[in-house]
């Protein structure tokens, strides 16, 4: 198991957000915002070279990220994920820019479903083994005989028809390198994981696959890499102290390196 960090952008900004709060109607200043810093992208980026993490994502939460994200990626080449817009008219140029991967969700699973036809498309022009799916979901709230997870987009506000289980896990796994999966419920609350979800992706997940969503101690670390099988990655957000929270990075780190 390994500690996969993060850069989220928004207005061209490092930030952690609640994620579920996210949408067109709330404007920069009514958003839930946990962190926000002056301190520019790449340093973040440096931060994560310096580390030896791998496979870390830059997220670019709506227009605006274009610069911040390429400078990341320009001061950790081939170290970070970037997803956020991505779809088959500029995949190629972020991973030219120094993207390992391109990270993609909305441009695949619009309308309510899921379309092949570009998930195909975006592996000719990327390769499998530069593509993750971004898979966030979450559970529908006005179903009570349903507890299925579904794929949601549009700023995690929209559900599609495709839920994340076993036989979908496994035909995805032929599209793409890795999966990247937000329990959107709980995104940068800091109040634990989703346990089930994270089991769910350890029995079934064919490819490495990265959950994010609550971690807010070692403790929580922890349990993810018994519930996941040691097979499930976490990303630490809100909670870290860079971000403004109580759990130390550099204690992140640490426990990274016992694990590999």
């Amino acid at each position: 198991m390994k500690f996969r960090p993060c850069i989220d952008l928004h207005n061209g900004q490092v930030k952690q957000i609640v994620g579920s709060t996210l949408n067109d109607e709330r404007q920069s200043a009514s958003l839930d915002t946990n962190f926000a810093t002056d301190r520019p992208s790449d340093d973040f980026a440096q931060m994560y070279k310096n580390d030896k993490l791998l496979g870390g994502h830059v997220i670019m939460l709506g227009p605006g990220n274009t610069e911040a994200a390429k400078a990341a990626l320009q001061a950790y080449p081939q170290g970070l994920q970037v997803g956020g817009g991505i779809n088959d008219t500029n995949a190629k140029e972020w991973l030219d820019a120094g993207a390992s991967h391109v990270i993609v969700t909305s441009h695949v699973f619009s309308d309510g479903q899921i379309h092949m036809e570009r998930l195909k498309k975006l592996v000719e022009i990327c390769g499998k083994d530069r593509l993750v799916l971004d898979l966030s979901c979450r559970r529908k709230p006005d179903s009570t005989d349903d507890d299925s997870y579904y794929v949601v987009t549009n700023k995690w506000q929209s559900f599609t028809n495709y839920k994340v289980n076993p036989e979908n896990l496994k035909e995805l796994a032929s599209y793409c390198d890795e999966f990247l999966i937000h329990g959107v419920d709980v995104e940068g609350k800091q109040c634990g994981i989703l346990e089930d979800l994270v089991v769910l992706l350890g029995e079934h997940s064919p490819i490495p696959v990265t959950y994010a969503g609550g971690v807010r101690s070692i403790e929580d670390l922890e349990l993810v890499k018994r519930l996941g099988n040691d097979k499930v990655d976490a990303t630490v957000g809100s909670a870290l102290d860079c971000f403004g929270g109580k759990l130390k990075y550099d204690d992140v780190v640490a426990w990274h390196r016992k694990q590999n």
